[in-house]
């Protein structure tokens, strides 16, 4: 499984998701395939400026230009990373959501072109998240098309559903290889809690349902400091809206994971909710790790 796929649209920002890629392969002597997948459009421009056979043309020549580019960000990145480029006349969502059967990780960007051959987060990723089969990096930066940053530690969002906790590996696992400091976030409350409050408040203990969580929190998390021990965590609870504390942890963060589905209900951390806001507004990189291709949750077996 040792392959990273990287989908390449010629914009600043999927170089930089290219460059994350090719270093991250590099820690873990893999492989980085560059995707660039492309639909020609058969309607919609006038037949006097061009033909679709010329259009076809130009868009697989830019295309294997764009990949020519990608390829020299990553070697310039990670010297000596193994480097693959495939070009392929198909829809982008469904090119990529096949190429993730048959890799470790999928990396995007968060802003594409447009236009026919522009991959938007808005599509694209979210698409991978909620029908892909290997988890999902969309590379962002502090402002529009900046790089990433640099360092910083590693943030996971959990609610204890089985998603969460394929999120919680795949941090931990990371952090394993970049020797770096991981922080477990668990958010409760949200909107929906706020107003059971409000209606019901000598019935709420709140001092209570804190201890619930942090106890909950401690299980879920002691598998994983078991096997990586070495691994520095912090486990922090606290009270709020999912997205909003993720993305307060986020301003310190190298990377951001999060499970593709969450617990339903008020605690829930559901792909629609925390995960859109922080694929879209997140100041770093966001990992989204979905259940496994047979349908089961990728992590109901403890280590």
């Amino acid at each position: 499984m040792g392959t990273i796929v990287v989908g390449v649209d010629g914009s600043p920002s999927a170089v930089n998701a290219v460059r994350w890629a090719a270093a991250e392969a590099a820690s873990r002597d893999e492989t980085v395939r560059l995707v660039h997948a492309y639909e020609v459009p058969r309607h919609g421009y006038p037949d006097f400026v061009t033909t679709f056979a010329r259009l076809r043309e130009g868009m697989r020549h830019q295309g294997e230009q764009w990949l020519k580019e990608a390829r020299a960000a990553a070697e310039e990145t990670a010297p000596g990373v193994a480097v693959e480029t495939e070009l392929v006349e198909n829809e982008p969502v469904t090119v990529l959501i096949d190429r993730s059967r048959r890799c470790r990780l999928v990396v995007l960007g968060s802003r594409g072109l447009g236009g026919f051959t522009g991959m938007l987060v808005g599509s694209v990723a979210l698409a991978l998240a909620a029908h892909g089969r290997s988890p999902v990096v969309v590379v962002r930066g502090p402002r529009p098309n900046e790089p990433p940053p640099a360092e910083g530690r590693i943030v996971v969002g959990v609610d204890g559903s089985a998603p969460s906790t394929a999120a919680l590996e795949f941090a931990f696992d990371t952090a394993h290889t970049r020797r770096g400091e991981l922080v477990v976030v668990r958010v409760w409350g949200g909107v929906s809690f706020d107003d059971l409050v409000s209606h019901h408040p000598l019935r709420v203990d709140l001092g209570e349902i804190e201890t619930q969580e942090r106890t909950a929190l401690d299980e879920q998390v002691r598998p994983w400091r078991d096997r990586y021990p070495e691994v520095p965590v912090e486990t922090v609870v606290v009270k709020g809206r999912p997205a909003r504390m993720l993305l307060d942890h986020a301003e310190r963060a190298w990377l951001v994971v999060v499970g593709s589905r969450g617990r339903e209900g008020i605690q829930g951390m559901l792909l629609g909710s925390t995960s859109r806001t922080l694929l879209t507004h997140a100041p770093c990189p966001v990992a989204v790790v979905r259940r496994s291709p047979q349908g089961e949750e990728s992590a109901d077996a403890t280590p």
